[in-house]
């Protein structure tokens, strides 16, 4: 629905719990932008499924995940670690604004 490619329950069941570092946005109770930090925490991480719902893109919901996604990996990570990011489509402009090339 938000340009993620679609995944089958019992991966995202196994998936989610690993994550490092999340954040979630909410209007009520409904979820309506994503991203996460995946990795080993200190050597190897790739930010991913950063989503936000159509009708809300452009509102800036995916720079404020992406913010505070970049605000803990500065805090938390040691100089050395290694972050990856794949972008699909037009997203890589958001990303660029991070530092992601």
């Amino acid at each position: 629905l938000a340009g993620l490619s679609a995944k089958h329950q019992e991966a995202a069941a196994r998936a989610l719990p690993n994550t490092l570092f999340g954040v979630c946005a909410y209007q009520g109770n409904e979820l309506v932008a994503m991203g996460r930090i995946v990795g080993d925490g200190g050597c190897h991480l790739q930010v991913c499924d950063i989503a936000v719902l159509p009708r809300l893109q452009g509102q800036g919901l995916g720079k404020e995940v992406m913010r505070r996604l970049d605000d803990w990996m500065r805090a938390s990570l040691p100089p050395s670690a290694y972050v990856s990011l794949l972008a699909d489509g037009e997203a890589h402009r958001l990303y660029a604004q991070f530092g992601f090339a």
